[in-house]
């Protein structure tokens, strides 16, 4: 396995705006629905070429690719779509419908319909567990994997179980897994980190179509409960070549679940991160990213 590990300071780099979605890019844009057992999932679609598939995470949709999407349309179909209970696709209810096998499975669902045999999957924060597990899960359909700021499974298990740190920084998401949490959040409160005016009026919206509860369900399904323990299950090595992009100034997800990250793959592996950048590293660092990728994809 080949180990490449980058780190990119971000003064001037992050200024560049070379990468940026023109303000057509959502005239250029065409959507779709697909069916995943009933739930219609929304994706949004821009280029021809071999799939690229893009997962957001929380509180997001499809339009936080829009800049490595028109990017990359050039030479690739970009296909960014909104989880189940996000913006334009099903909400439906329940905690049990929002477990990690199913969220894998509306990946497999948007590849069916597209008519595709495989994708390089593209995962931020909660895509970035579905796409590392639709990796682990289904080598056959993944090509390549990226994957933002959210770092292997097992590398976040083991800093939640060791790290006195990590512990005090997930409070966010122990408050996310209380029964009554949805009626303490609103989208308003949830787009604080969205600085162009115009992109958060897009955002509230988005956000006011979703479902809080089902957002929350992420958490409260998914994410590891107290007391934190070491993840001794088999390993399932991720086969694949993989790009991890990590913005240093994340607070919740912090770098020390980077360590060993090698230890869970089979194939090439590189590992960039930026200082400077939290965690929407693809809108934080959005060029840079953008370049990073298409690097990574070119070589």
């Amino acid at each position: 396995m080949r180990i490449v590990l980058l780190a990119l300071a971000c003064c001037g780099v992050l200024s560049l705006t070379a990468f940026a979605a023109s303000p057509d890019f959502e005239k250029k844009v065409e959507h779709g629905y697909a069916d995943s057992n009933g739930v219609k999932i929304h994706y949004a679609s821009i280029g021809k070429g071999p799939l690229i598939l893009m997962i957001h995470g929380f509180p997001d949709f499809w339009y936080t690719w829009r800049d490595q999407m028109e990017a990359l349309s050039p030479n690739y179909q970009v296909v960014a779509i909104d989880q189940r209970g996000y913006n334009l696709s099903d909400k439906p209810q329940g905690v049990e419908n929002y477990d990690l096998r199913l969220l894998v499975g509306d990946v497999a669902a948007v590849l069916k319909h597209l008519g595709r045999e495989k994708a390089i999957i593209v995962g931020h924060d909660w895509g970035g567990l579905v796409a590392w597990t639709f990796a682990m899960t289904m080598p056959e359909k993944t090509d390549k994997l990226i994957i933002c700021n959210l770092p292997h499974p097992r590398g976040l298990n083991h800093e939640l179980a060791t790290n006195p740190k990590q512990q005090a920084n997930a409070l966010y998401a122990r408050n996310f897994q209380k029964p009554d949490a949805a009626q303490h959040v609103t989208a308003e409160q949830l787009t604080f980190w969205v600085k162009d005016p115009e992109v958060k009026k897009k955002y509230v919206e988005a956000l006011k179509r979703s479902d809080m509860e089902a957002m929350l369900n992420y958490y409260k399904r998914n994410y590891p409960r107290e007391p934190y323990t070491e993840d001794t299950s088999p390993v399932i090595h991720v086969k694949m070549p993989v790009l991890m992009i990590h913005g240093l100034g994340d607070t919740a997800l912090l770098p020390g679940a980077l360590n060993n990250t090698w230890d869970y793959l089979d194939s090439d592996f590189t590992l960039v991160t930026i200082p400077g950048a939290g965690h929407f590293v693809q809108q934080d660092a959005s060029d840079l990213v953008t370049r990073t990728m298409k690097m990574w994809l070119n070589r």
